[in-house]
């Protein structure tokens, strides 16, 4: 298990260079890897339940504890981003379906990486895993619904079948993973340090799939989405941060905040553009993958290099931060 753990670790570290370097490899010969995309909705199915196995219903006890910073991190995820995506694509006036690409990304909850890099941060790790959460569990009502009222106009979409998707892909995966946890707990500790890299696996997979069947369209359209996704990014990071200091919240929950906002579930973004619209629309978010995952890095150590941030809540309170 220890070699295991050790190759686990290697692949989660080096998640980035390993979509560079698949993504390449998809576009440069993207026969291989097209009839992936057929398996994307199942491939999400299993990351989600990854996810779900990581999860526990003690995640949402801090509702419970901090409702305010829970409802402004849900509050901000599915304002910001949405809003966000929707202004970018009318900005830089892409075409309808890579317009709705980049609505949907921003509709889609926010990214299990999100707890990763809120860690690496120094940031309110538990906020962090419990508004992500929350974002999940959400996601099947708000997710079509908010990128029905903004792509709209962009393209024709069948929300039930967007509703019904999120459901069979996320939640009900993530619902059965928790239970897994619940009833087999030892074994799925034990798994723990392994499943992240599993995910990752599966993840590379789906962008190099989706890469591989945009592989044509790439070379005229790759520029201008990949601005589109750094602007998206950026202000998510940016607003996230601005959002969370403005209602008053503590440097180590803004940071969580941070990553919430910024941090997209790409992948879902992907299977729902992939099952029910252009394969096109998957474009922003599989680049996204790769973007934000680079971004969200170099933030994250950028502020860990500051050094610890107090983590006293009570002091934070008596001095008016929270």
């Amino acid at each position: 298990m220890n070699l295991l753990e050790k190759l686990a670790t290697f692949i989660c570290k080096k998640f980035a260079l390993w979509i560079i370097i698949f993504s390449a490899i998809a576009f440069l010969q993207p026969e291989p890897f097209k009839p992936i995309a057929s398996y994307i909705s199942y491939l999400l199915g299993f990351i989600m339940l990854g996810m779900g196995l990581t999860m526990s219903l003690r995640d949402f006890e801090l509702v419970l504890k901090y409702p305010k910073e829970v409802f402004y991190g849900v509050s901000f995820r599915y304002l910001i981003m949405p809003l966000v995506g929707y202004s970018v694509a009318k900005l830089l006036g892409l075409p309808p379906a890579l317009a709705a690409g980049v609505v949907l990304l921003g509709a889609c909850p926010s990214g299990t990486a999100s707890n990763v890099m809120t860690f690496i941060a120094k940031g309110d790790t538990a906020l962090s895993v419990t508004v992500s959460s929350v974002n999940t569990m959400l996601a099947p009502v708000l997710t079509p619904y908010i990128f029905l009222l903004l792509a709209g106009t962009f393209i024709p979409i069948d929300v039930m079948a967007l509703l019904l998707e999120i459901v069979k892909i996320v939640l009900l995966p993530v619902t059965i993973g928790i239970i897994l946890r619940m009833i087999a707990g030892g074994t799925v500790e034990r798994l723990q340090k392994i499943v992240p890299a599993f995910s990752v696996v599966l993840i590379v997979t789906v962008v190099a799939a989706v890469v591989a069947v945009n592989a044509g369209r790439l070379a005229t359209v790759g520029l201008i989405v990949l601005f589109a996704v750094f602007l998206h990014n950026s202000l998510g990071l940016l607003l996230g941060y601005g959002a969370a200091r403005g209602v008053g919240m503590s440097e180590r929950k803004s940071r969580a905040i941070t990553f919430e906002i910024g941090m997209e579930n790409s992948g879902l973004a992907v299977a729902l553009a992939m099952a029910h619209l252009d394969p096109i629309t998957a474009l922003p978010a599989a680049l996204c993958t790769i973007w934000q995952n680079i971004s969200g890095s170099m933030l994250a150590g950028y502020w860990s290099s500051k050094g610890e941030v107090v983590n006293n809540d009570e002091l934070e309170l008596a001095k008016g931060e929270v």
